[in-house]
Order: C-alpha cells, then sequence, then structure tokens
C-alpha cells in the first residue's frame, strides 16, 4: 500500500518536555497544557494526558467529517456530537496499543441515515486515515 501524498495547508506544531509527566505547547502558545499519567496508570492525574489529547483532536476532526458528509448528502447534522473514547493497554505481544470508540448523535437524522453518514465520515476524517489498520477503532450511533 502506498502513502499518498499531501498538499500540506497547514503545520501544527507541538512540544513536550519530560514526556507523559511533564508539559505540551504548541509553538503559537495557544495550547500549553501540564501533561500528568492518569491514576490508572500509576501518576497523579493532576493535568491532561495523551490520550485525552488524542480522543479531543479525533473527534473534533470527525464531527468535521461529519459536517462535510452531511452537506454533500443534504442531510441536516445541526446539534449532532462525537464523542472519542481513547483507551490505552498493553498489546497481546506486550507492546503499549490505543483503541479508539467514536460514537456520534446525530438528532435530526433517523437511524440508518446517522449509521451511513457515520461509515461515510469514517472514511473522509484525516484521523481515520491515519489510524486505518493501525487502530481498533469503533464505530457507534448514539
Amino acid at each position: 500500500m502506498s502513502i499518498p501524498t499531501v498538499d500540506v495547508v497547514y503545520t501544527a506544531v507541538a512540544t513536550a518536555e519530560n514526556g507523559r509527566d511533564g508539559r505540551v505547547a504548541s509553538d503559537d502558545g495557544k495550547l500549553d497544557v501540564v501533561v500528568n499519567p492518569p491514576k490508572e496508570q500509576g501518576g497523579s492525574g493532576a493535568g491532561t494526558n495523551p490520550e485525552q489529547l488524542f480522543a479531543a483532536g479525533y473527534s473534533a476532526c470527525f464531527q468535521g467529517a461529519l459536517s462535510v458528509v452531511a452537506r454533500q448528502e443534504k442531510q441536516d447534522v445541526s446539534g449532532s456530537r462525537v464523542t472519542a473514547k481513547v483507551g490505552i493497554g498493553k498489546t497481546s505481544e506486550g507492546a503499549f496499543g490505543l483503541t479508539v470508540e467514536i460514537s456520534a448523535s446525530i438528532p435530526n437524522v433517523d437511524a440508518e441515515t446517522a449509521r451511513a453518514l457515520v461509515e461515510k465520515a469514517h472514511q473522509v476524517c484525516p484521523y481515520s486515515h491515519a489510524t486505518r489498520g493501525n487502530i481498533d477503532v469503533k464505530l457507534t450511533v448514539a
């Protein structure tokens, strides 16, 4: 499988200090957060963590993809919400791995249309492209 070329129109830049127990900041200063491992991983849980940041980015990106698909399909997704749950744990090989569950609530369409829109958004979303074949991503419609 070849990697498609990307005509980059924007590049986000963030730098981490002290890894999962430190600080992450964007080069423009709009993001500057303390990161700490969650209590479930033996950390203080005082700050955010990379999985929360990934879930925030994925849910926002997926919501954008859903809006694009809805416009193409002439469907109303106003009032919709997308939630991403990102899990981290050990793989069967002993490495660390991630799982993702994307849940979409789309109140202005029927369940069948909502499922179709979510499936199409999964084909459009850049995060979905990046994770496809690498992370188990489960899609649900709430």
